[in-house]
């Protein structure tokens, strides 16, 4: 029987208010930088980015006695706090009467490869003080009545370690986090755009960056300069990389900031695709129940003619309806289970009716229809896994909406409050880039590459190939406390000396890109970067569609440095600087992976690399898939890594084995308490990154 759910309840979970910012610190000083006054800011340790990962970072730093900031492009309109699915999922350890060790959820969380195997055990580990923290803070898992967390499966996770608050658990996660960030005094800047890293000597000094509120005749570009002895990275992906991606609008990430400083970076061949709602609309991702409900799938024409196109796929209406149920746990796109007609042939098919110009929709108000020649759909006619799960959770309505308000209220709830009633309406969607699994190499304790930078969140590449739903949610939260301690621990939370010698060359260099008369335009460059990413480094690749792009990729950014960029008023400073860092991002990318295809690579993750000699073959029931033929992943990558970093104008690649753990050693009280105490634990060499 369907419970009816509160209005009051329903309103706490899916339209979830934000608190107020307090008032920013005032600056104390200025400086002539290249001919601009600009204000500075300084601080111990500043925080890049305002989502659940930073913000973790910054209150255990404050808890700790740390001098402490944020700075923020926007407080509360990155991907933490604008992002979700039908059940966000926080993926946390399990109890041993379900199977779960921290061992074997290491494995799991590792188990696409690509992963160093020491960062997922800490995960593992720190994933049971990261839940029990949020939970203290007022996080709203649920629970049953004796107190038991409630878990369901998820992608990758065979276990069921996955929780959630509803569609927007990490929503949550931001607003309880950052109730307690402006409890501890933290102060915020928010409206300033980190723009470019400064350094001496091998470290960080601190960072450049564009602040509208700031612009003045003396400083036309509205430049600030924040000094700190730490910096944290914590900015997210570079969400606008892809014009068919479910990031919220204006996600730059700081990988192009990271480039600019000579970071290394690691695993950026690897992302994330799935089904979801674009962000022309509301972007959202169409997992779990959105999918296990199994609405009908079609396609419209330009003339308005529908198209039923799973049923040139799927053999049986069964085998369709129970892969579409199936995308719920499997959803995003992984290269090999386009075989023997599974789950992302699915994808697939939606994205070859996309790249011909049609039209997808999910419509809650009809079954699927039958393949021809088959029975129509029945509850009666699905796998056993499918029907199974169904039964369980009582889910035996006659229509997929009917079904959907029982398994899960929110999810329509949540539409509603963007002005979408997918109760009345069908839904238009497509497969979109969703997360970027690579990012800044980092150590066990976060650090990058360059002395006093860390990087936590989607802007550290710590996720490996594939990863199991809501890893990510929870490693920005296990390393935000790492790298915390890890600050605190070394005596770099204190406010940095004077000086500001080495951020007037990059001032002079700011100015000096940015033409708005006869620089390479704005929206032009946005529209090419976005365009070759998606069209040539989406979910199907070819060696010479990648090669061809990362060519195109080097003319462009040769093009920005010898024209500079333009743009048309005084506000778009800021966004055209990271475009400048968008487009270095995208030949970085295609860089890495051109290296992967033409070193052998195979398919793996997000992406199937097509090619007539590869000997994985997609079947459809109206014969083999030719044309998206691919190789099929090679073990030997799984072990290993490719990293990146820029030297001057060129780009260096590497590849490292993934670190190891060994399983078999133990923790000794006696014999590894002095370490605690003392501070060794911190201490420990840096591994090489790259």
């Amino acid at each position: 029987m369907t419970q009816t759910i509160p209005q009051a309840i329903l309103d706490a979970l899916t339209d979830v208010d934000m608190p107020r910012l307090a008032p920013e610190p005032g600056f104390a000083e200025t400086c002539m930088l290249a001919g601009h006054s600009i204000p500075v800011h300084r601080a111990g340790a500043i925080v890049v980015g305002s989502g659940a990962a930073g913000l973790r970072a910054a209150v255990e730093l404050k808890r700790r006695g740390g001098d402490v900031c944020i700075v923020s492009q926007s407080a509360w309109g990155g991907t933490s706090a604008c992002s979700g699915s039908d059940k966000q999922t926080l993926h946390t350890a399990n109890t041993a009467d379900q199977g779960d060790d921290f061992k074997a959820m290491a494995r799991a969380i590792r188990g696409g490869g690509a992963m160093d195997e020491d960062t997922a055990y800490i995960e593992a580990v720190g994933s049971v003080r990261a839940m029990a923290s949020l939970q203290f803070l007022g996080l709203p898992l649920p629970q049953d009545a004796l107190g038991g967390t409630l878990r369901y499966q998820t992608d990758h996770d065979e276990t069921g370690r996955a929780t959630s608050c509803g569609p927007r658990t990490s929503r949550l996660m931001v607003k309880v986090l950052a109730q307690e960030a402006l409890r501890l005094g933290i102060s915020f800047f928010n409206q300033t755009t980190a723009v470019r890293i400064l350094k001496q000597a091998g470290r960080v000094t601190g960072f450049l960056a564009v602040r509208p509120k700031d612009r003045s005749e003396d400083n036309p570009l509205g430049l600030a300069l924040f000094r700190c002895e730490a910096l944290v990275l914590a900015a997210g992906g570079p969400g606008e990389l892809y014009r068919d991606s479910v990031f919220p609008n204006g996600c730059f990430g700081s990988l192009g900031l990271a480039l600019e400083a000579g970071i290394t970076l690691v695993n950026i061949t690897e992302s994330q695709f799935g089904i979801g709602t674009r962000r022309e609309g509301f972007p959202w991702n169409l997992s779990g129940t959105y999918v296990q409900v199994i609405p009908h799938i079609y396609s419209v024409d330009d003339a308005g003619r529908e198209h039923h196109f799973l049923t040139d796929y799927y053999r049986s209406t069964q085998e369709l309806a129970s892969n579409v149920f199936r995308k719920g746990y499997q959803w995003p796109f992984h290269a090999s289970r386009m075989l023997d007609f599974r789950s992302s042939l699915v994808d697939l098919a939606i994205f070859r009716e996309t790249q011909a110009g049609r039209r997808v929709f999910m419509d809650f108000n009809r079954n699927p229809l039958p393949v021809p020649g088959d029975v129509p759909f029945s509850l009666d006619r699905l796998d056993d896994d499918v029907s199974r799960y169904l039964r369980n959770a009582g889910a035996d309505h006659a229509l997929p909406i009917d079904r959907l308000r029982h398994m899960n209220p929110l999810a329509i709830e949540l539409y509603r409050r963007y002005k979408v009633d997918i109760a009345a309406d069908p839904l238009e969607f497509a497969v979109n880039n969703q997360h970027m699994n690579g990012g800044i190499a980092v150590d066990t304790w976060g650090r990058s590459s360059l002395h006093g930078v860390y990087a936590v969140g989607e802007a550290a590449g710590t996720h490996g190939a594939t990863r199991p739903g809501g890893s990510a949610l929870n490693a920005g939260q296990v390393f935000g406390t790492r790298v915390a301690e890890h600050i605190a621990a070394s005596g770099r939370a204190v406010a940095p000396p004077e000086g500001a010698a080495e951020a007037d060359g990059a001032v002079a260099e700011i100015a000096a890109s940015l033409r708005p008369e006869t620089g390479v335009p704005l929206t032009a460059l946005r529209a090419e970067v976005q365009a070759r990413m998606s069209d040539t480094a989406g979910i199907l690749c070819t060696g010479e569609e990648v090669r061809a792009a990362l060519q195109a990729a080097r003319d462009l950014n040769a093009r920005i440095r010898a024209q500079g960029i333009g743009y048309s008023r005084a506000p778009e400073v800021g966004r055209a600087l990271q475009w400048q860092q968008m487009a270095l991002t995208s030949e970085a990318v295609l860089t890495a992976l051109d290296h992967y295809i033409s070193s052998g690579g195979g398919s793996r993750g997000a992406r199937a690399i097509c090619d007539p000699a590869g000997t994985a073959l997609p079947m459809a029931v109206t014969g083999p898939l030719e044309e998206v033929r691919f190789r099929p992943e090679r073990e030997e990558d799984k072990a290993s890594q490719i990293t990146l970093r820029m030297e001057g104008r060129a780009m260096v690649l590497a590849t490292r084995p993934n670190r190891s753990f060994d399983e078999a050693a133990k923790a000794v009280f006696e014999r590894d308490w002095p370490a605690w105490l003392t501070g060794a634990i911190f201490d420990l060499p840096q591994p090489p990154l790259d």
